[in-house]
């Protein structure tokens, strides 16, 4: 009988261009609803994709914190997830839902 290894999935490892990673991120806005931990986590695996060490150097905040605080798991204040995204070169900007 033949077996296969199985690995988990990785998104930061299919976020090759910066036009993937903003799609991506929008449509993580877009299916999150109120889930907070599914955007950091989205933004988490943009900074895998991008660079960790890059990302804690151009927002000041630590590399392992940034891992933990983007991870799902974490809960990063908003100042973070704000710092976070000018980091990236992404704005945050509101719209009105559809009713």
């Amino acid at each position: 009988m033949n077996t296969s290894a199985l690995r988990n999935w990785d998104s930061a490892e299919h976020l090759r261009t910066e036009e993937d990673m903003l799609l991506y991120l929008d449509a993580c806005f877009d299916e999150a609803g109120d889930d907070a931990a599914f955007i950091a986590k989205a933004l988490g695996n943009i900074a895998k994709a991008r660079g960790m060490t890059d990302l804690a150097r151009d927002t000041g905040l630590g590399r392992e914190s940034l891992y933990k605080a983007l991870s799902g798991e974490g809960n990063p204040s908003f100042a973070t997830v704000l710092k976070v995204m000018h980091a990236l070169g992404y704005k945050l900007h509101p719209e009105l839902a559809d009713a």
